[in-house]
Formats: structure tokens, C-alpha cells, sequence
């Protein structure tokens, strides 16, 4: 396979650091590899790749982290029962809590603030046996797919550290691009586990509304668009960490049993199934030219994978969508912030984009949420009578590459002026706003060099399907992803 090549440095572990989440945690379990030997390849990769990147953040003591991985050998050699995760280094999205591990948010706000707690996937995690190692880069509060902040600084892409990685799961994506973690979580709410996917030549995966339960500091009966989600340089590994973090969890009510092993299920290859090329919606989307083409290529890829496509541009007002889209996240995100702007001292420490989002939510009125939520449910009902002629629906991932990383975000895209700090990135609202899963595939580099990816969508809870066509695509991928 071919393997575009990157401008980092490669450590002496680099044989570790290049096997598979599972073949690691395998060789664990067959002690053919201790977990001291894994972390430590890691960690030597973190320390000679990551001071060109600023992808991990708040890296715990080494020498804490190896007597974590002795007391694992010691565990594994006495016989006790270990988890998925047993011995596997992860480095957390840095808008987790992380129980005794400073949690920033990538805010000067909270630039000391060590939480008491885990977020519920992240003690399932630990429970899985997986040694957390530090966290992964943010932008402030996860607005803005460009991770930079004034507590850490710029996060930079993994093939060309002038570029940005995307976000807000970009710190995520780079560790993992350059092999610095052996798999990685993140939270999306507006493309924030696909965007830096697609830019950093990874697959990511945003699970169904509930899937993965949100907690406990997550205001489960209102704020339902964000989800949390893995990233994999493989499918097979995204579906490891998802049997990790899904299911049900009695202070999440929205969330719901795991309905089957989701590695498991990859067992059995996709039959094939019918894709729904969305494209650029017509001509509504403006997208960077080249990003098309890329998507149609890998959309041939899929056909060779007995997975045809055809055009399709559904009877729906997208801009009255997008609106919506605006509206809820306001709602929910920019009322969330609202207790810090109303202090003089932290409103002076909120990003422009924090502010604007607060702002606009101050303004909205009962009856203007009500409307937006009433364009989501007819979006998907929209989306439901799709699912019954088609199996997924495609578009790109991102209407741009990746740009210069001091640029805080796109004003002009193909031509036409962006009239919000996420309105380039329109695209990654349909998933959402439907509760649907959604994959980030990689499709190749332009001529440049800048990594793009294409989004699948499958059906509400569908996240088998979605993740098994994905793999089948994978199989046919003419360079390996994540380098």
C-alpha cells in the first residue's frame, strides 16, 4: 500500500506505534508485548513527534505512566481479568473530564481546573484498562474547526504543520495521524470528529443520539446535538473503542443498551447497499474546487465494493436547515456559556466566536426554538423516507482543505462570503441535526498534498451498517490511512 509520506520524524518504536489498537491490545493479551513496552514506545513517539505538532496536552509524568503500566504487568501476570482496553495509552479530548487530570476546555478560564470526576466514557475507558496518558488539543470551548487556544496554543496538521488539523477533535486527530495513540475519542457536534479526520487522512466516527451516553455534566434533556465518538486509523479500531464506550447509562437518559458487538459484527462483510451522492446540494454548498472529484473517485471505490451511488438533491430548504441548525446550537451551546459572560473578568477571556454565540442566544426567543426544532424533525422524517430507497447517504466531509493554521477560519469559500465563524462547515450539520451516525472516510490528496475525506450517513441507530460499509471501502483504499 502506498503511504504518503509526512514531514515528522519516525521514533525507534516505531514498529509499535504503527500496529493496530487491537493487534496491540492482542499482543498484550498474549504477552508476546508488556504494557510497559507499549506505553513506552508512545511515549517516546509523544516525546520526539508531538513538540512539532502541540497535539497532546497536559502529558502526565512519565514516571507515573510507567509504574501505571508495571502495576498492569503485575495485574496480567497474576492472572486477573482484563479489559478491551488493557495496557492500551490514550491521550483524552480535552473537553472530558478526566478525574484528577487538569481539564481546560482550551479556555484561560479554566486553565487549572482538575476535575473529581470521569465523564462516563472516559471511566469507561479506564475500566477497559486503557492508561490515560494526557489530553488532546482543543479550540476554546470547541468552537471552531481550528484548534488553537490561548492556554496550549495551535495544534498543526499532521502533513504539512503550516495547515491547520481542523477540530475541534484536531489535537485527536493529529496523535493519531502520527501515530502518538493507537486510537482516540472525541465529541462532535458540528463535524468535530469528521472535519479533522478528513484532514488528517483518518477515519472518524460520530454514533447515533444516544448511543454513548453524555455525563454527568451534560444537560441530557436539552443540549442533544453534541455526541461523543472515536477515531481510528482503521475501522476495526473505531469499533473497539465504541463497544468500550456505548450503552446505557442510568444518569443518561436518552442513551440505550448497545445493541450488539460492534467489532464483532465487522466479522461479517457488508452485502453492499445503495449510496445517495448528495454533492454540494445542487450548487448550495460552495466547496473548494478538487473536493468533488476526490469524493466521486472514492464513490468508485464503493461501487468496486458492491456499493453503486447515484446523484441525488432531496425536495428540503437547506438554508431554512442551516438556520435551524444556528438556532439550536445557540440555544444550547451559547447558553451553556452564559454564566462566564455575565462575569466581567471571564467575558474577557471568551473567544470572539464564544461571545458571538452567547450573544445571539441571548436574543432568541421561545417560539424562534420552537421553529428551529420543528425544521429538525421534518428534517428527519426527510431523512427516514430517504433510508427507505437508499442505505447511506454521502457528501464531503468539508467544503475546504485544510488552511493556513493562523487563519481562524474561512471568510470566502469557492467565491462566496461565510457570514458566521462555522458556516464553511454546513455540511457536517445534516448527521446532526438528523441523530444519525456518520463516518469520515478518507478519499486521497490533492495536488498539493491537503488530506480529504467523505462523510457516510446511515439510518438513526444504524451505526453497524454505516461502520461496516466503511470497512468494506477500506478494503479497497489504494494508501494506508493515518500516515
Amino acid at each position: 500500500m502506498l503511504r504518503p509520506r509526512t514531514k515528522h520524524a519516525v521514533t525507534p518504536a516505531g514498529d509499535i506505534c504503527r500496529l493496530s489498537a487491537i493487534e496491540l491490545a492482542d499482543a498484550i493479551r498474549r504477552k508476546t508485548l508488556s504494557v510497559r513496552e507499549v506505553v513506552t514506545a508512545f511515549l517516546d513517539r509523544i516525546e520526539t513527534v508531538n513538540p512539532l505538532v502541540n497535539a497532546i496536552v497536559s502529558l502526565r509524568d512519565r514516571a507515573d505512566i510507567l509504574r501505571e503500566a508495571d502495576a498492569a504487568d503485575a495485574r496480567r501476570q497474576a492472572g486477573v481479568e482484563t479489559g478491551a482496553l488493557f495496557g492500551l495509552p490514550i491521550a483524552i479530548k480535552d473537553l472530558a473530564s478526566t478525574a484528577g487530570l487538569r481539564t481546560s476546555f482550551g479556555s484561560p478560564i479554566f486553565a487549572d481546573f482538575v476535575p473529581q470526576e470521569d465523564d462516563f466514557f472516559v471511566e469507561r475507558i479506564r475500566d477497559a484498562g486503557a492508561i490515560i496518558v494526557g489530553k488532546t488539543n482543543v479550540p476554546e470551548f470547541g468552537f471552531g474547526s481550528n484548534t488553537y487556544n490561548t492556554v496550549f496554543g495551535p495544534t498543526l496538521n499532521a502533513f504539512d504543520p503550516a495547515l491547520t488539523a481542523g477540530g475541534s477533535s484536531g489535537g485527536a486527530a493529529v496523535a493519531l495521524a502520527l501515530d502518538m495513540v493507537p486510537v482516540a475519542d472525541g465529541s462532535d457536534f458540528g463535524g468535530s470528529l469528521r472535519n479533522p479526520a478528513a484532514w488528517n487522512n483518518v477515519f472518524g466516527f460520530r454514533p447515533s443520539q444516544g448511543l454513548v451516553p453524555g455525563g454527568p455534566d451534560f444537560e441530557v434533556f436539552h443540549a442533544q446535538m453534541g455526541v461523543d465518538g472515536q477515531m481510528g486509523r482503521n475501522v476495526r479500531d473505531m469499533a473497539l473503542l465504541l463497544d468500550v464506550q456505548a450503552g446505557y447509562h442510568p444518569q443518561a437518559p436518552l442513551s440505550y443498551e448497545k445493541p450488539t458487538s460492534f467489532l464483532g459484527g465487522l466479522a461479517a462483510k457488508a452485502t453492499g447497499g445503495r449510496i445517495a451522492w448528495f454533492g454540494d446540494l445542487g450548487g448550495h454548498l460552495p466547496v473548494e474546487p478538487g473536493i468533488l472529484s476526490l469524493c466521486e473517485a472514492a464513490l468508485g471505490r464503493f461501487a468496486d465494493a458492491s456499493f453503486p451511488s447515484e446523484p441525488l438533491l432531496p425536495d428540503f430548504d437547506f438554508e431554512a436547515l442551516w438556520q435551524a441548525f444556528v438556532t439550536l446550537r445557540q440555544a444550547s451551546s451559547g447558553c451553556a456559556l452564559k454564566t462566564h459572560y455575565d462575569d466581567p473578568a471571564k467575558r474577557r477571556l471568551l473567544k470572539p466566536e464564544a461571545i458571538w454565540e452567547v450573544e445571539n442566544a441571548i436574543r432568541l426567543t421561545a417560539p424562534q426554538i420552537r421553529a428551529a426544532s420543528v425544521i429538525r424533525t421534518s428534517w428527519h422524517r426527510t431523512l427516514l423516507s430517504l433510508f427507505d430507497r437508499y442505505d447511506l447517504i454521502a457528501l464531503p466531509t468539508a467544503q475546504v482543505f485544510p488552511f493556513d493554521v493562523s487563519t481562524h477560519w474561512p471568510r470566502e469559500v469557492a467565491g462566496r462570503a461565510m457570514d458566521s465563524y462555522h458556516r464553511w462547515m454546513q455540511v457536517s450539520a445534516f448527521a446532526t441535526l438528523g441523530g444519525c451516525p456518520a463516518v469520515n472516510v478518507p478519499v486521497g490528496f490533492d495536488d498539493k498534498g491537503r488530506p480529504m475525506g467523505m462523510q457516510l450517513i446511515g439510518r438513526p441507530r444504524g451505526d453497524l451498517a454505516v461502520l461496516k460499509a466503511a470497512a468494506a471501502y477500506e478494503a479497497t483504499m489504494p494508501w494506508q490511512a493515518g500516515a
